[in-house]
């Protein structure tokens, strides 16, 4: 399942293009407008073609490399609903799952795949974004299904619904079927982060982990413009109290002989990698909210995995 090609856009930290990795693909360009995640990407795979640029700005034809891949993968900035975000925001994100999509025109891959919220897949809401895809996608001979993936049935430690668009060229769609879940249960975060909780010698790290038996609540890297390094909004916060972890900040390190084997205590930010399930080696730029955001923002490495290795079944049959 290898020699397929393909090209990332708003890459972020690499979740998606390290799943598509490990499914087989190889990356021959990847593109974020941010500076930091840049620097992630270069940091693990100095290898890899890292474009810092706006996707907006993004001229296939300085780039020829691009056309005619096999794939065009996209983890664009998750879209929210206009009425809990200042509409400007909104209408960034709404752009920038658009000039994904236009991208196609130029691009020619064989399959798409965009990851975003839930309610892309059939929210009244953005019922105009659907049938804009829909025209754009028909016109170039795609078909596509929409569908909603949870990362915790891919052996990823947390509850983080994602909506995904998988576009083939005719002759490859019904060759394609979304990714079955890998695991017959969940893992809870005690498993998770039991061994990383110990690793400092804290003796309360096994107590812990014996119950903490929920899989994580969906970790949000929040706004670029406003607030710090926490595990997200209130509701989020109590279902990680519930867990004795004090979501209202993270840590520089994991617990030690110092603290006592009761009490609240708080993730570091290699803790959250994990709940993505990046592998313990990816390396995250950045100070601590920058880093923490990568990781929030990002797609689980194992969910890209199974949809590119559903994606390469069916290119190859």
């Amino acid at each position: 399942m290898s020699g397929f090609r393909f090209v990332d856009v708003c890459s972020g930290a690499g979740g998606l293009a390290l799943g598509l990795e490990q499914a087989g693909f190889d990356p021959v360009l990847l593109l974020d407008s941010k500076p930091v995640a840049c620097e992630t990407l270069r940091l693990n795979r100095p290898a890899w073609k890292v474009l810092e640029m706006d996707l907006l700005d993004f001229v296939p034809d300085e780039h020829p490399e691009t056309y005619d891949v096999d794939l065009l993968s996209a983890g664009v900035p998750r879209v929210k609903s206009s009425a809990t975000v200042a509409r400007a925001e909104t209408e960034e994100e709404l752009r920038l799952l658009e000039a994904a999509v236009l991208l196609t025109h130029s691009v020619q891959p064989r399959a798409m795949l965009i990851e975003n919220v839930p309610g892309l897949v059939d929210s009244p809401e953005f019922e105009d974004v659907r049938e804009f895809i829909r025209k754009e996608l028909e016109h170039l001979g795609y078909r596509f299904l929409w569908f909603v993936l949870n990362a915790a049935d891919f052996a990823v430690p947390q509850d983080r619904k994602q909506g995904v668009l998988v576009a083939l060229k005719e002759q490859y769609f019904d060759a394609f079927h979304p990714p079955a879940p890998t695991v017959d249960s969940h893992i809870p975060v005690g498993r998770a982060l039991r061994r990383s909780m110990a690793a400092r010698g804290w003796s309360g790290a096994d107590a812990w982990a014996a119950q903490a038996l929920s899989v994580a609540p969906t970790l949000v890297g929040g706004s670029e413009n406003r607030g710090g390094a926490d595990l997200g909004p209130s509701g989020t916060k109590k279902a990680w109290e519930r867990m004795g972890v004090n979501g209202g900040a993270l840590a520089d390190e994991v617990p030690g002989p110092e603290c006592g084997p009761a009490g609240m205590i708080k993730l570091t930010v290699a803790q959250t990698a994990l709940l993505q399930a990046f592998p313990s080696e990816w390396q995250f730029a950045g100070k601590k909210t920058a880093r923490y955001r990568q990781i929030g923002h990002a797609s689980p490495p194992p969910v890209g995995t199974a949809l590119g290795r559903a994606i390469a079944a069916a290119l190859s049959a």
